[in-house]
């Protein structure tokens, strides 16, 4: 399902604080973005435990319970987890990968509060989470009777609160840095293959590692763990931004002028990993329309252009790859490539000839 509206961290939990209270809700989004920790940090809020169960390993029995005689009677004795006295919050995880017998056993829970005699505690809260079938995930069809349950939104990952949590949380200082200068990188469309993937659960996960190591970690090591977690693109930019952390080739000092780009054979990877950064650091800075380009980001693309030409002087790939045509949504402002092409004719031909 795609709504079309996405909602940051923080607009969800608004969101649930008006919604949840009065409709069960669906959330959707990629796997590894914060979903169930956002749940869990929703019922904190609202002084409700959390009860999570993972849709993908239920049968209908763990929700409808079991049949007991009672008073000659034969009665659905739901489990114990979901049968309590005090209100609560239902945390319904990968809904959507349930089979449809377990769906079906979800409906009077989501509509009614209700499984079969046993009826949730008022206060109680049902929230459901899964993730969207272009995720690469499993996920089966829900059927219209169960999304019609619920209220649904969508969440998507927002840069600036999950680095404002990370600073919070402790993140390692590495994971930190490296996003300051790419956070393009924090997430990554899941792949159609079976390989690891970018997503705030994964650098979270490489952060604690790396603390895990210590500070005597060597740079094949960083190698090793960043592609056991990450994209593996931005593996190999961690691990290039690892071997440079204290080295003389910093994007900063060489926007200012105080450095270089690198030229020596065993620096490429380095030399990539600015290159790379630069291009980032190109959309960060200017504006996609014309009409906004104040003085600063006139200064900013004269400089950009030089720096340009002298990393085609060391590298002509790497150059073009800054002004390269990329997937849609990360493009350099077309205002800055018809001046490049003006400015830069060498370097122009051989984008055109690319």
């Amino acid at each position: 399902m795609n709504l079309g509206i996405h909602v940051t961290q923080t607009k969800l939990l608004d969101v649930l604080l008006h919604v949840a209270v009065a409709r069960p809700v669906f959330i959707w989004g990629a796997p590894g973005i914060g979903k169930s920790s956002l749940v869990q940090s929703f019922a904190r809020q609202v002084g409700l435990p959390c009860v999570s169960l993972l849709g993908s390993q239920l049968a209908p029995e763990d929700i409808i319970g079991v049949p007991q005689i009672v008073e000659g009677k034969s009665r659905f004795c739901p489990p114990g987890m979901i049968a309590r006295e005090e209100p609560y919050c239902l945390f319904l995880d990968e809904l959507n990968a349930c089979s449809q017998e377990v769906q079906k056993s979800f409906y009077s829970l989501i509509h009614e509060r209700r499984v079969g005699d046993y009826h949730l505690p008022e206060g109680s809260i049902v929230i459901g989470a899964g993730n969207r079938a272009q995720d690469s995930a499993i996920v089966k069809p829900m059927s219209s009777a169960l999304i019609n349950r619920m209220f649904h939104v969508q969440l998507n990952v927002s840069y600036q609160e999950w680095m404002s949590w990370a600073y919070e949380n402790g993140i390692h200082p590495y994971v930190l840095q490296f996003l300051e200068v790419r956070p393009d990188y924090l997430w990554s469309q899941p792949p159609k293959t079976e390989e690891p993937f970018s997503t705030p659960r994964s650098w979270h996960m490489l952060s604690d590692i790396l603390y895990e190591y210590g500070e005597a970690i060597d740079n094949e090591t960083v190698g090793i763990l960043a592609r056991g977690c990450l994209t593996p693109q931005h593996a190999a930019q961690f691990q290039a931004f690892h071997k440079n952390i204290q080295g003389k080739y910093q994007l900063n000092r060489i926007l200012e002028g105080e450095a270089t780009f690198p030229s020596a054979p065993e620096d490429r990877d380095i030399l990539y990993f600015l290159a790379d950064s630069f291009r980032a650091q190109i959309r960060k800075e200017l504006p996609a329309d014309k009409s906004q380009v104040t003085d600063q980001h006139k200064r900013f693309a004269h400089r950009a252009k030089a720096l340009l030409k002298e990393l085609s002087m060391i590298s002509l790939e790497m150059a073009q790859m800054v002004v390269a045509k990329h997937e849609e949504g990360n493009a350099l402002p077309s205002w800055f490539v018809v001046e490049v092409v003006r400015d830069l004719p060498r370097l122009a031909a051989e984008r055109r000839d690319g």
